[in-house]
């Protein structure tokens, strides 16, 4: 832990700054993140993560001189994830900001179509800029793009003073509807008057302050793992590349939508503006538990062909009956070799998990890591 805490002390390294890159609901804490990895791998080891998140696992392991390798179906923790790992020169990134917005008065017609949630949440100024990055930023292909887009979507909406927009939750963006009635109902009709250009650069300045990470070689893929982790487990193999470490959290079954929780981030990469639920698969809330299971089985049973047959298989999970079992039963059939430890995580008043709603102080079942080794 000694590295670790090296690492993450304060903001006063790269490192330590670009770790905390990204709000998102589903997240490991950082220490812990920092601590598995350097608890359960060496040096030049390869680490795979088939739910990324926000690539906190993937990002300690870079930090730490592991490989790492992570999946992620999510576009917003995706971005978060491939632009700390290798974020773009921030004179470039500055320059495409100052591009985008000169180009906002382009978008005066689409402003003027937005529905009030958007007339709400945003001034003038902001929403034509959003509008004219919406339209612009190739965030899938252009790294530049892919870092701008990742530093707005940060500030997208947050409290007063901390964001772009009206009073607003920074983890998870609240429904059009609820928002307005909120807004109305306290006096916040008009959101605050704010520059984006200026605002962003200061963003940005600050978190260049102290250079760029240096990272291992690693990466994040964009899409779902069960469909990836095929090409994936052929190139390990035609390139005789071994894991020694899968280090996730699986979404939980039946706790949010991770998709509908980001939708305002999600509209600003292109998405519709309104927070249905998807119905794409493997982008809900997982209230089928057939499909749930056979996901996990999927997944984890590719990852251990992946494996060495000496590694560790680090999945933290959520408590209840069906999500933990199934989890249990699905790792001990794919990895029937390693020893088993369950470290159980109750919860107390102020611990942080990835289950607890923000905002929400209803006590929940907790959390467990399973732990599969064979050293």
């Amino acid at each position: 832990m000694i590295e670790t805490e090296k690492i993450l002390k304060g903001f006063t390294t790269a490192e330590a700054r670009w770790a905390r890159f990204g709000p998102y609901y589903a997240m490991f804490p950082l220490e812990f993140a920092f601590d598995v990895v350097e608890r359960f791998s060496k040096k030049g080891d390869y680490i795979l993560d088939p739910f990324a998140g926000r690539c906190s696992s993937i990002y300690a392991g870079g930090v730490l001189g592991r490989n790492s390798l992570g999946i992620e179906i999510n576009p917003v923790g995706w971005l978060y994830g491939k632009v700390k790992l290798k974020p773009a020169d921030k004179e470039e990134v500055i320059d495409r900001l100052l591009e985008i917005y000169g180009r906002r008065n382009y978008y005066i017609r689409a402003f003027e179509q937005m529905p009030e949630f958007f007339r709400m949440c945003y001034c003038d100024e902001v929403l034509k800029f959003l509008l004219s990055a919406r339209a612009s930023l190739d965030w899938k292909n252009n790294n530049v793009d892919a870092t701008l887009s990742s530093i707005i979507l940060i500030y997208l909406h947050a409290k007063l003073g901390e964001g772009l927009s009206n009073q607003m939750r920074m983890t998870k963006s609240m429904g059009m509807n609820y928002s307005v009635k909120w807004w109305k109902k306290n006096k916040m009709n008009t959101p605050p008057e704010i520059n984006p250009c200026e605002f962003i650069i200061n963003k940005i300045n600050w978190r260049y302050d102290k250079g760029k990470p240096s990272i291992t070689e690693s990466a994040v893929v964009f899409g779902d793992s069960a469909n990836e982790l095929k090409t994936i487990s052929e190139r390990a193999i035609n390139n005789d590349i071994k894991f020694s470490l899968l280090f996730t959290s699986p979404p939980y079954c039946s706790i949010t939508d991770y998709h509908a929780d980001q939708w305002l981030r999600l509209w600003l990469l292109g998405g519709e503006a309104n927070a249905n639920s998807l119905k794409e698969k493997h982008k809900g809330r997982f209230i089928n538990k057939l499909e749930y299971y056979d996901l996990l089985d999927n997944v984890f049973g590719l990852c251990s062909k992946m494996m060495k047959a000496k590694s560790t298989i680090y999945v933290r999970t959520d408590k209840r009956e069906f999500t933990f079992k199934s989890t249990y039963d699905i790792l001990q059939r794919h990895f029937p070799k390693h020893s088993v430890e369950i470290i159980e995580k109750p919860l107390t008043k102020d611990t942080k998990t990835q289950t607890k709603l923000f905002g929400d102080k209803s006590m929940k079942p907790g959390e467990v890591d399973i732990i599969l080794n064979r050293q």
